[in-house]
């Protein structure tokens, strides 16, 4: 898995990592501060176990749903004041499965309130995404779980179907159906 997830913030903003372990209230960026701090302190709370990659503003947990286990990405976007969370399959759709994965997740996507179903068509790695631009305003622990909980839940409720098109030779619409029908 390539965690492209924060490969754009880390090429534009390098030299804001450094800063990030300096705490300033000063700092025009202390409110995406305490909100990284609130997502930690959450998550441990909250029974995640997270871990914290690198020096980055990117904590990775494990999540055990119904269908299948896979890794969640809660990341603070310090200078934009937003919460990303990711959910990633546990498998990487082969070349050749690609379009049809493409159709099953945009039919996912129809219809869906919260966040969204992407595939990186240069690798096959799936994910859903919720996010929240908290800007201005305190990240608080309601605001962290109703981000949170749909990217988990919604790709441990997809994942059978994603997994029926990939190597079962199931329509998307069929794939779809089922998966919406229970």
């Amino acid at each position: 898995m390539n965690n492209s997830f924060d490969s754009n913030e880390d090429a534009n903003n390098n030299h804001r990592h450094e800063a990030e372990s300096d705490f300033n209230l000063n700092d025009a960026y202390t409110n995406g501060r305490r909100a990284f701090a609130e997502l930690g302190r959450y998550l441990e709370e909250d029974g995640w176990y997270p871990q914290q990659l690198d020096e980055r503003t990117v904590y990775r947990m494990s999540y055990k749903g119904r269908s299948a286990s896979f890794f969640c990405y809660a990341q603070v976007r310090v200078d934009a004041e937003q919460l990303i969370c990711y959910a990633a399959s546990p498998v990487q759709i082969a070349e050749d499965m690609r379009s049809a994965a493409v159709e099953y997740l945009t039919r996912a996507n129809w219809g869906l309130y919260i966040g969204n179903f992407e595939m990186d068509y240069s690798d096959g790695e799936v994910r859903f995404k919720s996010s929240i631009d908290f800007e201005g305003e305190s990240l608080t622990s309601n605001l962290i779980r109703n981000t949170i909980y749909p990217a988990a839940q919604l790709m441990d409720r997809y994942l059978p179907g994603l997994m029926k098109v990939a190597f079962g030779n199931v329509e998307p619409r069929a794939a779809i159906e089922e998966v919406e029908g229970d």
